[in-house]
């Protein structure tokens, strides 16, 4: 029985790097011609969104999402959510359908195919430069400047510790919301570990719970109120993750 689980983990691992590939490689052309300019971004992201409920749906994920509050279509907003699973990519797109750009880590900017457009559009960061981190807030400027929202996952990347729930966030997704003033919208992913977490022999088909919370203000905030505001968005996801796991 053991054997028959891990033929089929295997088997299902490699079934989501397919599903990752064969809209891309459908869309290659239109993909291409988006980011030819910086106007072609938001058609860009609509075909963003395209690969990624058809990966979620071809691995058997369903998504089940909880909003508290609408995004409004002209403002720029500071998304955050808790990190568990390359899956979460997948759903930040399913679930917000305002044009957003990630910041993310260098590395998956290696992955054949999906690595040639993530460079190209997502703001990349190498943890081990400063200066990395110091172009992260230029190139976030210029997208906030051009309307569109950043979504950043605050912890920094996923936990090692498999008994940490919610790791400690860092100051990045907080600085840049407060100086350029624009809203927090914190969002709580319930199942992704359990379903696709960075373990191999892991996860399985089935619900993702999404809770998007009411966005938070940053209007007047300065940069004394940054840990105010960082461990308060951390709070909102962290009591949400606990109502989750008690609905079980």
């Amino acid at each position: 029985m053991r054997g028959i689980k891990i033929i089929f983990w295997i088997l299902w691992r490699v079934w989501f790097y397919v599903l990752m590939t064969i809209p891309i490689l459908v869309m290659f052309p239109f993909l291409v011609a988006s980011i030819v300019t910086e106007s072609g971004y938001p058609y860009f992201f609509k075909m963003a969104r395209i690969w990624s409920k058809f990966i979620l749906f071809g691995m058997g994920f369903y998504y089940k999402i909880d909003k508290e509050e609408a995004l409004e279509p002209d403002k720029s907003y500071m998304i955050v959510a808790n990190h568990t699973s390359m899956a979460d990519i997948m759903l930040m797109l399913a679930v917000i359908n305002k044009p957003f750009v990630f910041v993310g880590k260098k590395e998956l900017s290696k992955i054949p195919l999906f690595g040639f457009f993530y460079k190209r559009t997502c703001i990349l960061v190498d943890r081990n430069c400063s200066k990395s981190k110091r172009d992260v807030f230029d190139s976030a400027q210029k997208r906030l400047s051009r309307g569109l929202s950043v979504c950043i996952f605050p912890e920094g990347g996923v936990p090692n510790d498999e008994s940490i729930v919610l790791d400690t966030f860092k100051d990045g997704a907080f600085r840049l919301a407060i100086e350029h003033q624009i809203p927090i919208v914190p969002i709580t992913f319930a199942d992704n570990k359990k379903r696709f977490s960075y373990t191999f022999f892991s996860g399985s088909p089935g619900i993702m719970r999404v809770k998007i919370h009411a966005v938070v203000d940053t209007s007047g905030k300065t940069s004394d109120n940054r840990k105010e505001i960082r461990e308060g968005v951390r709070e909102i996801i962290y009591t949400q993750l606990q109502a989750f796991e008690n609905k079980k």
